[in-house]
């Protein structure tokens, strides 16, 4: 999913991407948990998935510099138990290349040093960790991203394996618990899924724990190389419900034949489902299509309620799928720092009404 992130537009200017320069929401009751079915009819002779771990997980946002006190009591406090920790990497459109730097313009976050120290921090907070290398594209998306000709990718490919095996290398020196090796690239393993699939047996030669991979909310049974992975990732962005603030029993229903589908496929798979990122924003129309209520953030109606029904019905939906690993909400800001100047209409429920339902199902 598409988003414009913490440091970007500073890091734009730098390398010349870019030139420097209401109502209130309706207020609708979180409803009782409705059941969901426990098993989905097309799945009638297939073995049943049981996932050997729960994921209640949080995405961190890097900082731009060190921590200013240990933010993962603050983490524990609402009942997570996994971080995913993000560094993120630089592919211009049409451009094959893949730009991370480990001294210069990256925050502390994401170089090496602030990844290590968020590992570390992490393990001795008793929190397991996914490490989550992910390229960002401005002005586009990397599902979206395509070239020309073979020497073309050829090139693009060469950077991000050097870019992937950094971190793997990472990973398994800090006993990482899980990576995840890219991030929505719908295109990429359309047309070159060999690529893929050498990267893939690179990084078990280097890292020894559990893989998986990214997929969007749309293509997750087009990945043609589940199969070699621990886990079926994909971005829990489904757009169930239009309207400010849609009640938890129609997010549920909505919810339902995505739920029977997703069981469907990962009992065909053999493997549990993982969201590696879900999320929703805290304004009217958080039910529906989240990235195109990016635009225009700052000025859309602040709606916290809209946000805590949506968690509410994906946690009572899916909670006790045994084929549900979990999951890692996007997103949260460590020491509250590394936002865009919106905390309060961002994906993080940090001081909303929606942290207090993600509490009630982390702690169950």
């Amino acid at each position: 999913m598409t988003k414009v992130h913490h440091f970007i537009s500073a890091f734009l200017c730098c390398c010349g991407f870019i030139s420097c320069q209401g109502n209130p929401a309706s207020q609708t009751a979180v409803a009782p948990v409705a059941p969901t079915p426990t098993v989905a009819p097309d799945t009638v002779g297939l073995p049943v998935v049981k996932s050997p771990i729960q994921i209640d997980g949080l995405t961190f946002v890097a900082p731009p510099e060190p921590f200013p006190e240990n933010p993962m009591p603050a983490v524990t406090g609402v009942g997570a138990n996994w971080i995913a920790v993000v560094p993120y990497a630089y592919t211009r459109a049409n451009t094959p290349s893949v730009r991370f730097s480990e001294t210069n313009w990256q925050w502390w976050g994401e170089r090496p040093e602030g990844i290590c120290e968020t590992i570390r921090l992490a393990h001795k907070n008793d929190l397991k960790v996914m490490l989550k290398p992910q390229v960002y594209i401005p002005g586009s998306w990397t599902g979206s991203l395509d070239f020309a000709t073979t020497s073309d990718w050829e090139q693009w490919e060469a950077g991000y394996t050097r870019y992937i095996m950094r971190f793997a290398k990472i990973a398994d020196s800090m006993s990482v618990d899980m990576l995840c090796i890219g991030t929505e690239f719908r295109t990429s393993i359309a047309k070159r899924p060999e690529f893929w699939k050498q990267l893939i047996q690179q990084v078990k030669h280097t890292y020894h724990g559990k893989l998986t991979y990214s997929s969007n909310w749309d293509d997750w049974d087009s990945v043609p190389f589940w199969a070699e992975l621990d886990f079926i990732g994909l971005g829990g962005y489904f757009p169930l419900v239009e309207g400010a603030t849609p009640d938890v029993t129609a997010l549920q229903n909505a919810w339902k034949p995505i739920c029977s589908k997703l069981e469907t496929f990962s009992r065909q798979q053999g493997k549990p489902v993982i969201f590696t990122e879900f999320g929703y924003l805290s304004v009217d129309g958080a039910g529906w299509r989240n990235w195109e209520l990016e635009n225009g953030i700052e000025s859309r109606n602040i709606n916290e309620q809209a946000q805590a029904n949506c968690y509410e019905a994906l946690f009572s939906t899916f909670h006790d799928k045994s084929w549900w690993a979990g999951g890692f909400l996007w997103k949260w800001f460590p020491n509250m720092r590394g936002h865009e100047g919106y905390p309060e209409r961002d994906y993080t429920p940090q001081g909303k009404i929606g942290e207090g339902v993600l509490k009630k199902w982390y702690e169950m």
